[in-house]
């Protein structure tokens, strides 16, 4: 069974450890030098931080904290947009599909934890869901061959890139506006220590509204996998660690239905993905 390492918010203090069914075993008290996750990362710090948890009782339970998004400030939050079959044919503008990726940047601020609400803003009502699967770079790259690329992800984790779907469509070639609303989107709750490519290669995606299962498909059809995403994306950038790749969502967003299904405050939009946990938050206008 695999670590789930979270980030945490408690009487004000952020705080880091690993949660389990008892709750949060915290951890950041016992290494001062990492204050939070990034650090642990960033110093490749996961094995130390397991080697200290035999014998350790969880301390703050489940329900008294909140969590954070695992990663609080990356120096880069890069997605990549039109990465699964069919999704090419859903924008009906007569196109074939890329032959390179669709990358867009978000911003922290953007996103908020696990069970806490994305905001629909009072300029739309078109807030949407995108469930993905995101990986955290654990050491700095350029040009990483596809062969390597496995050998820069410290961790995994959940995304639901929560977008305004009328405002990406704001200016030509320009989607930043509708992807950056404050807390539109969602992240975590954990972070998942990367070990194994199977840990990536073929897992099941699962986003759910109301209980409603909207997407539904495998990263092994992914039209550009994650060892691709690493290797054009640290062509014309360097990959830093704690740098969060977003690596794409199915079809079925709610744009794509006729009529269109956007979020409404109260919904309960759910984010499975095999192997690394679940990710839930509800709706609340702004």
């Amino acid at each position: 069974m695999s670590n789930k390492f979270v980030s945490i918010r408690i009487d004000n203090k952020d705080l880091y450890g690993v949660e389990t069914d008892k709750g949060v075993i915290e951890l950041s008290n016992k290494f001062s030098e990492w204050p939070s996750l990034f650090e642990v990362v960033k110093n490749n710090g996961f094995e130390k931080l397991i080697n200290s948890i035999n014998g350790s009782e969880a301390v703050h339970p489940i329900g008294s904290f909140n969590y954070n998004i695992p990663i609080a400030n990356p120096e880069k939050i890069i997605c990549v947009g039109i990465n699964y079959p069919d999704r090419n044919e859903e924008y009906k503008d007569g196109q074939n599909t890329p032959q390179n990726m669709s990358l867009f940047v978000r911003f922290p601020r953007s996103f908020v934890g696990h069970n806490s609400s994305i905001i629909r803003p009072k300029i739309s009502e078109q807030l949407d869901y995108e469930g993905e699967v995101a990986i955290v770079i654990g050491k700095s790259g350029r040009h990483i061959d596809e062969k390597q690329a496995y050998d820069y992800i410290s961790a995994i984790t959940i995304c639901n890139e929560g977008t305004i779907r009328d405002w990406v469509r704001h200016a030509k070639f320009n989607v930043t506006q509708g992807k950056n609303f404050e807390k539109s989107g969602a992240m975590g709750p954990h972070l998942i220590p990367f070990k194994d490519k199977s840990q990536l290669e073929d897992i099941r995606l699962v986003t759910k509204v109301n209980d409603e299962i909207r997407q539904d498909d495998r990263t092994s059809r992914m039209l550009f996998n994650i060892p691709k995403q690493i290797n054009y994306i640290s062509t014309f950038t360097t990959l830093m660690p704690g740098d969060i790749i977003v690596t794409g969502t199915p079809t079925g967003a709610g744009a794509r239905f006729d009529p269109p299904k956007f979020l409404k405050p109260g919904d309960k939009i759910e984010v499975e993905v095999e192997g690394i946990g679940s990710l839930l938050n509800t709706v609340e206008d702004e």
